[in-house]
């Protein structure tokens, strides 16, 4: 299955050990799901650790490198703007297009999630990731 986590999902499942994100993040390590993500998303991950997060350079660095060797990189090259007010929405959709992934796994409840689906992909939070993943075992 791929699948792409949005930043705020990284951030939950590097910050809360315990958390749905965090079983996710397992399952990829374990190998269960093709996890892909793209350079904007790695930025993002990067800026908000620093920024909200207060990581040191060296500890954010480090915890983008390790999301980085779990995960597939792709470039994104169709430019879309489905969503007129986030732009940087846009970007996470675009990797989920690029990835051609079937799961797209955020919190965003502003934007993202009212879609529901955006051409192949299902937008989702963790838990009903996890929920539908349970099913399918």
């Amino acid at each position: 299955m791929r699948i792409v986590l949005d930043t705020n999902v990284l951030i939950s499942a590097l910050a809360f050990p315990a958390s749905k994100p965090n079983q996710i993040l397992s399952r990829i390590r374990r190998g269960k799901f093709d996890f892909f993500i793209c350079p904007f998303i790695l930025s993002e991950l990067d800026r908000v650790l620093r920024e909200k997060f207060r990581f040191s350079k060296k500890d954010a660095d480090a915890r983008v490198r390790a999301i980085r060797t779990i995960a597939h990189l792709v470039q994104p090259t169709e430019r879309i703007g489905v969503i007129t007010d986030k732009d940087d929405d846009n970007r996470i959709l675009e990797c989920a297009l690029a990835a051609h992934a079937e799961f797209l796994i955020t919190g965003d409840h502003a934007h993202l999630l009212p879609l529901g689906s955006y051409r192949q992909t299902e937008i989702v939070t963790p838990a009903q990731f996890l929920e539908h993943e349970m099913l399918q075992e």
